[in-house]
């Protein structure tokens, strides 16, 4: 893959994930254990560990689920486990 290539991709997965991340309820956590703990860039060292392994698992992940489950299906499964986690939110009390 030429280096061009490689930017686009992480300059788009940078731009996605910065954007439905933006005030969700991660940040909003890092925020209020910042606050509490007074301790703000050990927090963030956290917080930044922690997202970095569940980022390294989700990536690496869908890309061995993906040699054994097409791309087209796979996509649709995702897309499923979605709309029912949006749906449950809906109806949670």
């Amino acid at each position: 893959m030429e280096i061009k290539h490689k930017l686009e991709v992480l300059f788009m997965v940078f731009g996605i994930i910065f954007l439905a991340e933006l005030g969700d309820k991660t940040q909003l956590a890092v925020l209020t254990l910042s606050v509490k703990t007074k301790s703000p860039f050990w927090v963030f060292l956290g917080a930044s560990l922690a997202l970095t392994v569940l980022s390294f698992i989700g990536a690496y992940l869908g890309e061995v689920l993906t040699r054994y489950i097409p791309r087209d299906i796979f996509e649709k499964i995702v897309g499923l486990i979605f709309i029912i986690v949006g749906i449950l939110t809906i109806f949670k009390k």
